[in-house]
């Protein structure tokens, strides 16, 4: 049971909470400069969790070039250019900062930082270098659900890199309050393989399975009798995405960070599938969410992936899956 608890990893957005403000935060304006001036704002604002986080918006004014990109690209309108012309933060109004780093972002001298983000630490977003069209179009086209592993661990950092990655997933309103669970251990997931075998078993033999989801009964017989995993496919691996029922969206937020979670994994050589039996059997099993640290009232949905044991050697064909019409208003 403790073994699963360890090996549970929390990608976690918002900030710490904090006590009473501390000293003035220090600039992190990025250019190292003695004596270049920059704007420091701190102020303490609420975060989507209610915990208090300082906003340490800081403006270097020998890079700013009074270009009002910031001012115009915030979407709560909380940045406003002073009498000389550098950004600023309307301090009456700071509570609606979505903290979606639009204002580090747009910048196209790095001269803003918030939240003590140095922008020299983002990614240069040059054209060139992101993936083309028709490479994109090849990774969704060949992107295949995988229920057949290879029995061996996924390397634990390729794991972390794409949760941390993943945590950039657009979420509602920038809430930022999905929990990523991930079991990142083949032996781990042995364990919470046989532990929800047993626990149906022993449901079905006092009759309590739900009369409405017999299949539940047969995950049990296809893993004792046949020998097959219907439930977890085998897969060393599982990432649970669950989000708090008061989010804004939280089953799109799950979705979404699932989505960018699959493309990811498959573009790094992984296997994935979404697991709509795990999280039957989850929402079956209250001792199993606890086992894994699932709250009980999360929303919640499941991903398997590995190592692929099979590689398919071509794309489907399904361009007309879809119905795809044109809006036309009378």
């Amino acid at each position: 049971m403790a073994l699963v608890a360890k090996n549970r990893i929390v990608v976690s957005v918002p900030g710490p909470p904090l006590g009473p403000m501390p000293n003035p935060p220090t600039c992190r304006c990025g250019s190292g400069d003695a004596g270049v001036s920059c704007s420091i704002h701190p102020l303490v604002i609420r975060n989507a969790m209610g915990k208090l986080t300082p906003m340490d918006f800081t403006v270097n004014s020998e890079r700013c070039t009074h270009c009002g990109l910031c001012v115009l690209e915030c979407p709560t309108r909380i940045i406003v250019q002073g009498e000389d012309g550098i950004p600023t933060i309307v301090e009456e109004e700071a509570e609606d900062c979505m903290r979606c780093q639009h204002c580090l972002a747009i910048c196209p001298t790095g001269a803003i930082s918030v939240f003590g983000q140095d922008p020299d630490e983002s990614l240069p977003l040059i054209q060139e270098e992101l993936p083309t069209l028709d490479a994109m179009s090849r990774l969704v086209k060949g992107r295949r659900s995988v229920r057949h592993y290879a029995d061996e661990n996924v390397d634990p950092a390729l794991i972390r890199q794409l949760l941390g990655t993943v945590a950039n997933a657009p979420t509602g309103v920038n809430r930022q309050e999905l929990t990523f669970s991930v079991i990142d251990d083949r032996k781990t997931m042995q364990t919470i393989r046989e532990t929800a075998i047993d626990m149906l078993a022993a449901m079905g033999e006092a009759g309590q399975l739900p009369e409405d989801n017999p299949f539940l009964a047969r995950l049990v017989e296809a893993y004792r009798e046949e020998g097959r995993d219907l439930a977890f496919r085998g897969a060393p691996h599982a990432l649970i995405v669950s989000a708090p029922p008061d989010a804004p969206c939280p089953p799109q937020d799950v979705a979404l960070a699932l989505a960018y979670f699959e493309l990811l994994a498959q573009s790094a050589g992984l296997g994935t599938v979404w697991c709509g039996l795990m999280a039957m059997v989850l929402n079956a099993l209250p001792e199993l969410k606890d086992m894994v640290g699932l709250p009980q009232d999360a929303v919640h949905y499941e991903m398997l992936f590995g190592i692929p044991l099979l590689q398919y050697a071509r794309t489907v064909q399904r361009d007309d899956g879809a119905v795809i019409r044109s809006v036309k208003l009378s």
